[in-house]
């Protein structure tokens, strides 16, 4: 009897320590959460019209600082821009606040599913321009939602959230009362 209690015993042992190991679940490159923060450039210097890479005015500045306070709470992992100078300018009080260093990218050569890789799970600040932010925001969105910005406009947010591959967005409006 005791021969066939140790037998039984040492079946049931065998059979566990036989089983298989759940299967890992292998992530893939559209599971997480990744945050993109889309503004244009502020307030461009418009005195010399033949300028094609004018700065910031006194306004634009006030407006890229009022950015870097709207974006004080957000955990930022990188800060895109384009290589124009208002851009830059843009860009330049967050990536100071944040200690993150600008990373220059050229819309018209954009792989839209690189970008996206590179910066999954991540928070990522993009600084555009009037045409180039809401195209960036559509090819994340895989739409056409957004027209261009209007030429006026400076305190344009778009926020697109892409969670487990599946994109959604946000537009809002910030005023600045920066001084001209």
């Amino acid at each position: 009897m005791k021969v066939l209690k140790i037998l039984s015993i040492c079946l049931l042992l065998s059979l566990f320590s036989c089983k298989e190991d759940a299967p890992v679940e292998k992530q893939d490159a559209s599971s997480g959460i990744s945050t993109f923060y889309f503004i244009r450039h502020a307030e461009k210097d418009r005195t010399d019209p033949g300028d094609a890479d004018p700065e910031l005015n006194q306004r634009g500045l006030g407006r890229a600082m009022h950015w870097a306070e709207i974006l004080n709470e957000v955990e930022l992992d990188a800060i895109y821009s384009t290589n124009f100078n208002r851009t830059s300018m843009t860009a330049a009080p967050t990536s100071v606040k944040k200690n993150i260093d600008v990373q220059y990218y050229d819309p018209r050569i954009l792989d839209i599913d690189q970008f996206k890789k590179d910066n999954l799970n991540k928070n990522v600040l993009v600084v555009g321009h009037s045409n180039t932010t809401p195209e960036f925001v559509n090819l994340l969105l895989g739409e056409d939602r957004y027209a261009p910005i209007d030429d006026a406009e400076n305190g344009t947010l778009f926020i697109v959230t892409i969670v487990n591959g599946v994109p959604s967005s946000t537009r809002l409006v910030f005023n600045c009362n920066c001084p001209d």
